[in-house]
């Protein structure tokens, strides 16, 4: 019983409690799954194949979940059913196979016996009303969360290339777009409350992959969070309160589900506090936001300085998910210990 317990407890945990929970089963099943899958993506010769392997974790595990919560049911009520009868363990566990999916090719004798035939049978229902409604759930999280960050993939690359901040700036200002940036700041901000809390309250969330290899919500976040702040601190234009907004909401956001994680980072970095950018990085996109015509800031010294007390506020946690989640290679929004423009072919391991 305790063990029937247990198991209900984790479906209940998982599926219906609206808030992050750590899960015994579920977050023991996903690390499984994020060993092996990571095992086999490891010995794939191209990164597309890579990719692919790993695109299949979040779906296995989520049709797996199920699967788990009724072995362990059947398991735990055989026991029961031994217990209350002197039928073999063999013949108990038919029976308790037979309750849960109500098939009923074994028959309870006895009141002890059809009492609890009846009431495995209704957990046996209920493990199956939950997974009806936890699936498009899922999946509407994660729609809603693909179409933003297909359009503001979109807009930020070029053909051939990946999505960058310094593209989007640069499209946006050819199409005399930059008065109707508060729009942008808006979406997202809506966006990262979203993400909260659908990422906080179904964590496999974080490992189901975009349907286009390049792209992730993880670099969708980076790529949101550091166009607002290079707009802020490199161009010379009215203070933009929705873009501040924005990037407190989408800090507080990332933090919050690097916490779930047991993530460390700095809860109250100071502005000059270190960052994953170099200088010299930042002074590239600097200069090509110059050349195209952008209106700059002639004080680099000083836009570095703005750039580096915002991003640092997200620094940590946003590469921590993506180096968590395996994020595609992405310009400041992917896992920095990797280069940027990742070689198209992995070695196999020895």
């Amino acid at each position: 019983m305790a063990l029937t317990l247990t198991t209900l407890g984790s479906a209940i945990r998982t599926v219906v409690v609206p808030r992050g929970e750590q899960v015994f089963i579920t977050r023991t099943l996903f690390i499984f799954l994020r060993w092996s899958f990571g095992f086999v993506a490891g010995r794939r010769h191209t990164w597309e194949s890579h990719e692919r392997v790993k695109a299949r974790m979040a779906p296995v595990g989520l049709i797996m979940l199920p699967v788990i919560w009724a072995v362990s049911v059947i398991a735990a009520m055989s026991l029961t059913f031994w217990a209350i009868d002197d039928r073999s363990y063999g013949s108990a566990l038919a029976l308790s196979g037979s309750s849960l999916t109500t098939l009923g090719f074994r028959t309870a004798d006895g009141g002890a016996q059809l009492t609890v035939a009846v009431i495995e049978g209704l957990i046996g229902l209920g493990l199956v009303g939950l997974m009806i409604s936890f699936i498009p759930t899922i999946y509407s999280a994660f729609s809603r969360r693909e179409v933003a960050v297909a359009k503001l993939h979109i807009r930020a690359s070029k053909v051939g290339e990946r999505a960058s901040p310094e593209v989007l700036l640069t499209r946006i200002h050819f199409i005399d777009g930059l008065d109707q940036m508060p729009q942008l700041w808006s979406e997202w901000e809506d966006w990262f409350v979203d993400i909260e809390e659908s990422h906080s309250s179904f964590p496999m969330l974080v490992f189901f992959r975009s349907p286009v290899p390049e792209r992730s919500w993880i670099s969708g976040a980076g790529l949101a969070l550091d166009t607002a702040s290079l707009y802020i601190s490199v161009l010379e234009l009215p203070r933009a309160p929705r873009a501040e907004l924005m990037i407190h909401t989408g800090t507080m956001a990332l933090r919050r589900i690097a916490h779930f994680f047991g993530f460390d980072y700095e809860t109250d970095p100071a502005p000059d506090d270190p960052i994953s950018i170099e200088r010299g990085e930042f002074l590239e996109v600097y200069e090509t936001l110059k050349d195209v015509g952008l209106p700059i800031r002639s004080d680099f010294d000083a836009a570095w300085r703005d750039f580096s007390g915002w991003r640092v506020n997200y620094d940590q946690p946003l590469l921590q998910l993506a180096a968590f989640a395996d994020a595609p290679p992405a310009l400041w929004s992917s896992d920095r210990s990797v280069a940027y423009r990742r070689p198209t072919v992995i070695r196999r391991r020895r």
